[in-house]
């Protein structure tokens, strides 16, 4: 995988580029390294796998080194995307011993983090694939890190739902309790808004169905339906409208619905419920 193809460069230039210099921040300097090893000490790292999980931010450590000018060299022993077991090698650290363990907690978190989310994706995408269902995930991440979590999705085999507000226009039932009517609603966004996105409709009633596929919407959201209801509401839907399922999916659950044959599920775990795959750092060989 290139450099940093996560998201067109407005989002990780703007969001990516201030989250590192807030990582880097954070820890502040690393005193005692400084004070104890000299700028000629040298040595070899590590990073291994504790956990099998699929890999996924590799890119990015080779990303925050060049933001920073920085001497480590970096030789990744696995790919990105890649199955790996415990006591799998990943990354292979040389350099500067004060950079190493400057730049240690950070790698780690950031690697171990997106591995996690990768992980749990394509536990779900193994669920969904016999079914030609498409798994999504949804806004639902941490402040800040959106473009790393969706990103880590798609390394672990999901796709992306909107990046923002401004990608998909979605009528959700916070909308549609203060403003009712789903046609006029679409009428409303599509006459004010020059260039209007697609719009999707969330839906938690068959009556609702009805509505937006008269409405001529882009896709239509059964948000916490029954697979019996969801079935039902499928039914009516024609298939040049897109379909999405939603809403208190898990792994238990989700194949349920896909066999039903939507043409989207979306599931808010991927990210907001992703353990951390258990990764660590250790240093080897040193000289002067």
């Amino acid at each position: 995988m290139s450099e940093i193809e996560f998201f067109p460069e407005k989002y990780y230039k703007t969001h990516l580029l201030t989250l590192i210099k807030l990582a880097l921040a954070e820890d502040g300097q690393d005193l005692t390294s400084n004070y104890l090893f000299s700028n000629s000490k040298l040595g070899v790292a590590h990073i291994i796998s504790k956990q099998t999980g699929i890999i996924a931010g590799l890119p990015l450590l080779q990303f925050i080194l060049k933001q920073n000018q920085s001497d480590l060299k970096l030789t990744f022993l696995v790919k990105e995307g890649q199955k790996i077991f415990p006591k799998t090698k990943i990354v292979k650290i040389s350099g500067p011993v004060k950079e190493i363990l400057a730049y240690e907690r950070i790698f780690l978190n950031f690697l171990s983090h997106l591995s996690g989310i990768a992980t749990l994706t394509s536990h779900y995408v193994e669920k969904v694939s016999p079914y030609n269902v498409i798994l999504l995930d949804t806004r639902k991440t941490l402040p800040g890190h959106r473009v790393l979590e969706k990103y880590a999705v798609r390394v672990g085999g999901g796709q992306n739902h909107r990046l923002n507000l401004e990608e998909m226009l979605m009528l959700k039932d916070n909308h549609l309790i203060a403003y009712p009517s789903i046609k006029q609603a679409v009428q409303k966004l599509r006459t004010q808004i020059t260039h209007c996105p697609p719009i999707e409709v969330e839906c938690s009633t068959l009556s609702q169905v009805k509505e937006a596929v008269e409405s001529k919407v882009n896709r239509i959201m059964l948000d916490n339906m029954s697979p019996d209801l969801a079935q039902k509401a499928l039914q009516l839907i024609p298939s040049h409208i897109e379909t999405e399922i939603s809403g208190n999916i898990t792994l238990q659950n989700i194949e349920a619905y896909a066999y039903l044959r939507p043409n989207y599920i979306s599931v808010g775990q991927i990210t907001h419920s992703a353990t951390s795959l258990d990764l660590s750092l250790k240093i080897g060989d040193l000289n002067e």
